[in-house]
């Protein structure tokens, strides 16, 4: 269970639910992204508290486990690893490189401390941490995983390190340590892993760092399900071993906002990029809601046995869920509109600059530039998009291009001396967590008209990893429907309770609560509806803001008391 992803009001419910499964421990990663937003900029309050969510932890019963930074994968944003990292040309991730450790010795400072006072050493409940994530999936300077080991001794932990990677050959030979445990990763046939792990290290006890008992989703792919049955006998198959065993998930909970991360499909084979959707559901044993799914009892069965002659306790009662409603977008506001006053500075550089050399973790960024005439109509080719793009001429909207789509470009003319102004407006989806890919910059490097590249380029940002500014809403649509809309509703309740939001008029886009951003919608689904936890309502009139992006059909919103992960 990941406590950034898990409002913290909830905490002691999904803890308490994990505990009543048969569970003795919980484990979670440490997003250093979610840490450190800015570099130097440090955030452990709400969200972030991680000392919180282990002393909830200990309440609950539970020991810990963490597997803290500097990458951590875990379908998260960059994988972790913070996106100003990506300003640096030069620095080369996941590595002993000096300048990229000391970025880490930096984090370091801030959070290894605040673990190590957790530990059982020191009356806490930490019971280990990991080095680093997977390592052997990605490469084999075993120099940085000593490096990393040694930082954190420097800083006080005292409980044993371990390193966790998938049961094949290069996985293991790159990614262990000595003096380190090894642990193996993987979703099914336990014996054949366990028996790959005792050939690399036949001293270390078997454990499985990360049983995959459900899967993750990608946007406009199928929702993954794993049926209960065949995943508890694989958990029965790991202890019935003699092994130690994480459930990944237990409870995955949500990607809120902008921090759901991407894959790339077959990265050496030239793969498509896959982004990540808002749910982190995973098919787990307890749902994004913290209701007991049908794993949940198939796997407490099988733990039962392990827990001696002791009783389990029974699960914690669920929130009340919102009645189903509908309510009206009344309110609205053009983004071109108000991008003057409520974005970015504008920047101007000969060349588009990315995301990060402008300073933006994730959002919209508008590139204009001017085409000059006059011309024929030549191709405009787009390099290096990530991810999504608005084409506009003039003013016009044009077309909407892709990452990794295989389209013809369309073909633009400049009629005339003055010239042909082209906008796009890049919208970022995520950067790839795993893989040689990682270190996904966004937005975009070039942009040809026929062969000649276009110079002469303006941005301006609309970040959406901070909250919204005050917006000058209006009553009804906007008179200019061309380009992304901003539209408010109000949601009134007389008891908060859990629910889900979905857009059935919509296309693609993001939600806010109060302030709070959900995360993003795509009618391509496969998650056609979005979990609104019970602590971000209020009693009475609650604001809900809608950003599409491609065009709303029709401006009103549903709650609905059931999910909808397709």
């Amino acid at each position: 269970m990941h406590y950034f992803r898990v409002l913290p009001q909830q905490w002691p419910h999904r803890l308490r639910m994990l505990r009543a499964m048969g569970l003795n421990t919980v484990e979670t990663y440490v997003p250093w992204n979610f840490h450190e937003p800015r570099p130097g900029v440090y955030d452990f309050d709400g969200m972030a508290d991680i000392e919180g969510f282990l002393t909830a932890a200990a309440e609950a019963g539970l020991q810990a486990i963490v597997r803290p930074s500097p990458y951590i994968c875990a379908e998260w944003e960059n994988g972790g690893l913070p996106w100003w990292l990506l300003a640096e040309r030069d620095l080369r991730l996941r590595t002993s490189q000096p300048q990229y450790l000391a970025h880490v010795a930096r984090w370091y400072d801030e959070l290894i401390p605040r673990i190590a006072a957790h530990q059982v050493t020191r009356g806490g409940n930490v019971l280990m941490l990991q080095i680093e994530n997977e390592y052997g999936s990605y490469g084999s300077d075993t120099a940085y995983l000593e490096r990393l080991a040694s930082m954190m001794r420097e800083r006080g932990i005292e409980v044993p390190l371990f390193t966790s990677d998938g049961p094949e050959d290069f996985m293991l030979t790159g990614g262990t340590v000595p003096g380190a445990t090894a642990t193996v990763n993987f979703g099914s046939r336990p014996e054949e892993a366990f028996a790959s792990l005792a050939r690399f290290r036949p001293d270390d006890p078997p454990m499985c760092m990360e049983f995959w008992c459900g899967w993750f989703d990608h946007w406009a792919e199928q929702h993954t399900v794993r049926d209960p049955a065949d995943a508890a006998d694989s958990l029965r198959r790991i202890l019935a071993a003699g092994a130690s065993v994480n459930i990944y998930m237990a409870h995955g909970g949500t990607n809120f906002g902008t921090w759901a991360g991407a894959n790339h499909g077959k990265p050496l084979q030239g793969g498509v990029y896959e982004p990540t959707v808002t749910s982190y559901d995973y098919d787990a044993p307890v749902d994004e809601r913290g209701a007991p799914a049908p794993k949940f009892f198939a796997f407490r069965e099988v733990l039962q046995d392990y827990t001696g002659n002791e009783p389990l306790p029974e699960p914690p009662a669920l929130p009340p869920l919102l009645a189903p409603a509908r309510f009206e977008l009344t309110e609205s506001v053009r983004l071109f509109d108000i991008l003057d006053d409520v974005g970015t500075p504008v920047s101007h550089s000969p060349a588009p600059l990315s995301f990060e050399e402008l300073g933006v973790a994730h959002g919209l960024v508008r590139y204009t530039a001017t085409l000059p005439g006059p011309r024929q109509p030549w191709p405009l080719t787009v390099e290096g998009l990530a991810d999504r793009a608005h084409l506009f001429v003039d003013g016009d909207p044009v077309t909407v291009l892709e990452r990794d789509a295989d389209i013809d470009p369309p073909k633009i003319a400049s009629p005339d001396a003055t010239g042909t102004r082209i906008d796009l407006l890049v919208e970022s989806m995520g950067r790839v967590n795993y893989g040689p890919r990682l270190g996904d910059r966004k937005g975009i490097t070039g942009v040809l008209h026929g062969w000649q590249y276009v110079h002469g380029w303006t941005a301006q940002a609309l970040p959406l990893d901070v909250p919204l500014p005050a917006l000058p809403w209006r009553a009804g649509p906007p008179a200019a429907a061309a380009g992304p809309v901003l539209h408010r509703g109000f949601l009134d309740v007389s008891v908060p309770g859990d629910g889900y939001l979905a857009l059935p008029g919509a296309t693609k886009g993001y939600v806010w609560v109060n302030g709070f951003c959900l995360g993003r919608y795509w009618e391509r689904g496969p998650q056609r509806a979005l979990y609104l936890p019970w602590p971000l309502l209020i009693p009475g009139r609650n604001e809900i803001v809608v950003l599409e992006l491609d065009g709303l059909r029709e401006p009103f919103v549903e709650v609905r008391a059931v999910p909808d992960l397709g």
